[in-house]
Parts: C-alpha cells; structure tokens; sequence
C-alpha cells in the first residue's frame, strides 16, 4: 500500500464534511473529501433546512441562498407550528414579518437532493478531490503515527475532519470509549415519506405535535415540494427501552388518533419507513485532539429539543475550517491548538444546547405545555417573544427562569 501526505482529510460528505471542504476552499486550501456511497444517496431525516443553514451559506457565498430559492427541490417554509398535548395550536413565524421576505427563512429539501445539492457546489472547486464510494477500512492512531486506511490506500494528514456520523467509525477506533454515549443522550427517529397528506399550513409551516403517547419526544409532519410530507416521530433512547416501544408501531397508533385520521386517510407510503440514531448535545464533550476535529453528528451536535442537526452540522464545518486556518498558519495541530475549535464551537451552540437540554425536560409536564400554549395564543407579546427565539438565544433562556412563568400567570 502506498502512503499519501495529505493537508487535510475530511471523512463523510454530509452537510458537515462538505461545509468544512466548501469553506477551506474558499481560502484556498485544498482538502481531500471522501464519503463510502455514491452521490446522490438518501440520509435519513427530518429535512428540514433551518434558518442556521441559511445563515452558514450566506457565509460561504450570498449567491448559493438565491439560487437555493430558486431549487424546484426546495420548499420554502416560514415557520412552525407547535401542538401541545391538548391539541391546541401555536403557529410561530420563523420571523414576525415573513410575509414580506424576499427569500424564505427557511426550507424542507430532502437529503438526497440537499447533500447532493452541496455536493455539486464542492465539484466546482478544484482545491476539493472528492472520493466517494471508498471505504475507511481502519485507523492506527498513536503518539508516533496516525493513518486512516481507505480502500488501497494509506492517508497521513496533518488534520482529520470526522464528520462520519453518529455511527461515527473515527469515534469508535480512535477515541474508543471517551466519547461513548449512554441511552440518555441518544434519541431514536423515525422517518416516512407520505403523498397527498391533507390539511399541511398554506404557508409551509412544519409541525411538531406534541401527542401525550409519544412525549417526552414528538410527531412531525414537514411539508415538501412534491406533494409529499416527511412524517416521522422522536423519541429519547432510554424511554424507548424503558417502555418497550416499537417506533413503527407507535407511528400507526399516532396515525389512527382522532386528530390524524382524516388527513391520512388518502395518503399512501412512499418508500420504506426508516429508522436513523440521533445523538443529542446535551452535554459538552471533547471535539477535537491532536490532528482531529469532530464535526455534527460525530461530535454529537444535534439540538435536544428541536432535533436539528443539518444546521448545527454546517455551522461546525464553517468554525472547523477557521481552526484549520488558524493551526495551518501556525503549522500547528496538536490538541492544544486544535481545542481552539471546542471553545468556538461550544462559544457559538453551547448556550442554545443547555436551553434545549431544559426545554426537552420540561416536555414531560403537559400541563405546562398546555398552558403556555394557551397563554401565547391570547398573548401577542409573547408569541412575538417566541418566535424571536427563533434568532436570539437570549431570549430563549428566558425558559429557564421560573420568573418567566410567573409573569404568565399574572400579565
């Protein structure tokens, strides 16, 4: 086997891999990108493309947004709509004025057109060599020598780039048992495609209900361009053992609630339901060492409560490409140089995390969900707070004050 010095070597082209290999490129360093499929490939997903996503690719090139926009694969969506246990609605504007945008805060795009999406974006840079269907066969990590063993050959980089996902091989090989998570990190979703599902929101909002049978997690349906629905539910990995729940049963029992059963009474299957692992950033963990960084779901990034990862896999790529400027210019990568890269990161999400880590725990009270729904729904200042919370993690913390709720019973 040969082996080939490289600069940087991102492993998985997902929104993470790709963001990092996008963003390097753009101050001209090169990368080599591998991903063990073919393009394009289906991920397993809720799909939907937050505000973060557009945020990370206005970044990267304002142009992309606009030519997004314009994806007949794209579905622009402008908000969600939260149903607590009671069935009450409160539909939240992903901004109070969306109405009068120009783009979309936000869309629905399923991965296989999405990852691919970026995927044609990272061929255009000649500093990207892109592999795919090449496997990481195995990894020889010491203090002496760090190779990564893909296909015929033996890599040597200064920097790896984990972004495999939450079955993360680099995880297993290399970091062994320091970042193994227990079944309370973990969440568990399922995902199904649905045609001509009946009564989604004029306005493309997503929906996250909040049915009693399903909580501390929740049932979604997420509007698409093709008259299809992603509809899929989530659910804590330790509660999924504790009760014994079968995910593909609890979906048709959710399907069959009285709430349910006339909008899918028309709809059909399309494709298989899947299932895929969800590991949860409830907590700061280490992301980096010497010559690597840990990006979305292999540094365990996904939102507690919301369940995104997409965004929160982008954003990691954008700040891992900084880190790699910065220990480039130094021409060092030892993990005191690369640790750089956890306390942006945790800088940048740890805040919204922990209120996330808190607004899932309090999921299993339904009598406050219920209430706070109500309430916001005669209450135009705190619906517009809300939906703030959208774009300002201060606000979001406002959750945690148990003075916020006392505000609610008496204004």
């Amino acid at each position: 086997m040969s082996v080939k010095k490289v600069d940087v070597l991102i492993i998985g082209a997902g929104p993470a891999g790709a963001s990092t290999a996008l963003f390097l490129a753009k101050q001209n360093i090169s990368s080599i990108l591998v991903d063990k499929d073919s393009f394009p490939r289906d991920k397993v997903c809720g799909d939907a493309l937050s505000g973060k996503v557009v945020e990370v690719l206005k970044k990267y090139n304002p142009a992309i947004v606009d030519d997004l926009a314009l994806f007949n694969k794209a579905l622009p969506s402008y908000g969600v709509s939260f149903y607590a246990p009671n069935g009450n609605c409160l539909r939240v504007p992903f901004k109070p004025d969306f109405k009068s945008l120009k783009i979309a805060p936000g869309f629905v795009c399923k991965r296989i057109d999405f990852d691919n999406y970026l995927i044609e974006e990272v061929k255009k840079h000649k500093e990207i060599t892109f592999i795919e269907n090449s496997f990481v066969k195995k990894f020889e990590w010491s203090d002496t020598k760090k190779q990564c063993f893909i296909n015929e050959d033996i890599y040597e980089a200064n920097i790896v780039v984990a972004c495999d996902g939450p079955n993360s091989l680099f995880q297993k090989k290399v970091l062994n048992d320091t970042f193994s998570l227990d079944l309370a990190d973990n969440c568990y979703g399922l995902r199904a495609y649905y045609k001509n599902v009946k009564g989604l929101d004029e306005d493309n909002f997503i929906e996250l209900h909040f049915v009693d049978v399903a909580l501390p997690g929740y049932f979604w349906i997420f509007p698409m361009s093709d008259n299809t629905a992603n509809v899929g539910l989530g659910l804590k990995a330790d509660v999924i053992k504790e009760k014994k729940i079968h995910l593909p049963e609890l979906l048709n029992k959710i399907l069959a609630l009285p709430q349910f059963k006339d909008r899918f009474s028309e709809a059909t299957l399309d494709g298989n339901v899947k299932l895929h692992a969800l590991p949860m950033g409830n907590k700061q963990r280490k992301l980096s060492g010497d010559n690597f960084l840990l990006c979305g779901d292999a540094g365990a990034l996904i939102d507690p409560f919301t369940g995104e990862g997409i965004g929160n896999a982008m954003l990691s790529g954008m700040i891992a490409a900084e880190v790699i400027k910065e220990a480039r210019e130094k021409k060092d990568f030892s993990v005191q140089m690369l640790k750089n890269y956890d306390e942006k990161i945790y800088r940048r999400l740890g805040p919204e995390l922990q209120i996330s880590t808190r607004l899932q725990s309090l999921v299993k009270y339904q009598s406050l969900f219920n209430f706070v729904v109500n309430k916001a729904n005669k209450n135009k200042t705190l619906r517009d707070t809300i939906s703030s919370m959208f774009v300002d993690v201060d606000l979001r913390s406002k959750f945690k004050n148990p003075l916020f709720y006392l505000k609610l019973i008496f204004n």
